[in-house]
């Protein structure tokens, strides 16, 4: 074989071999976006024929003896409750717990709001729930209920930074942040007294009449911002002298 031809078949190995790799990493991608969906949710069947269960869609899902409605893993339980059949049956959701008992970590009482005045019944069931460790999740239609249930689902094996709030790290959104918790100050307005001042020391310096000049200030947005940033930090109590 010439060296012409080694090479070319070597290039055609190694372009192979890239080829295979590449399918093997789509492969594994996407193996572990659905790993938190390989195991099925699992439904009592007593709940067959609840409406909601059509509206669950996103991930697999099968009818097993479990105590609770649903079970998304074995620390999650999900328990189900239309508040409609709550009136009818108020010792229904007891016995519910009494059987549950203390199993499960995260254990989501689920309630389907499906009356007009649904406030003293919530009350008392949010007096439950913290009595039973129960996380109290409010849906307002079969389709809520379903995509609740089906997002404790799909979030199982998601790691808490998915839904952990992001806090802004660069200096200037962190000052952004703080302008716009001023009453009246939006984020545009908070870019423009950055873009005219340049710092925040310099904005705290400005006076009100230097504030009310930038473009979306007037004279009562700049007083109120600028009373804001002048307010002391400790309040100093006021002593009263009491005559007896």
């Amino acid at each position: 074989m010439s060296k012409t031809e080694n090479n070319a078949s070597s290039s055609e190995h190694l372009e192979k071999r890239a080829k295979v790799e590449e399918k093997t990493k789509k492969e594994n991608y996407v193996k572990n976006k659905n790993a938190s969906i390989l195991n099925p949710l699992l439904i009592n069947p007593k709940q067959r024929g609840n409406p909601l269960i059509k509206h669950i869609t996103s991930v697999p899902y099968e009818y097993s003896e479990i105590v609770p409605d649903y079970v998304t893993n074995q620390t999650s339980c999900i328990l189900f409750l239309s508040l409609r059949y709550h009136q009818l049956n108020p010792d229904y959701i007891h016995e519910r717990l009494k059987t549950l008992g203390s199993s499960y970590n995260l254990r989501v009482l689920l309630v389907q709001v499906d009356i007009a005045d649904p406030h003293h019944s919530l009350k008392h069931l949010t007096r439950i729930s913290i009595l039973a460790d129960l996380t109290l999740m409010l849906a307002w239609s079969a389709e809520d209920a379903g995509k609740i249930i089906e997002t404790y689902k799909i979030y199982e094996m998601k790691p808490p930074d998915m839904i952990m709030e992001r806090s802004d790290t660069a200096p200037h959104q962190k000052i952004q942040s703080a302008l716009t918790s001023v009453r009246a100050v939006n984020k545009t307005d908070a870019l423009t007294l950055l873009s005219t001042f340049g710092t925040l020391k310099d904005i705290i310096k400005a006076p009100a009449g230097a504030l009310a000049l930038c473009p979306g200030f007037g004279t009562h947005k700049a007083q109120r911002l600028y009373k804001t940033l002048h307010e002391p930090f400790l309040r100093t109590d006021t002593k009263i002298n009491i005559k007896k």
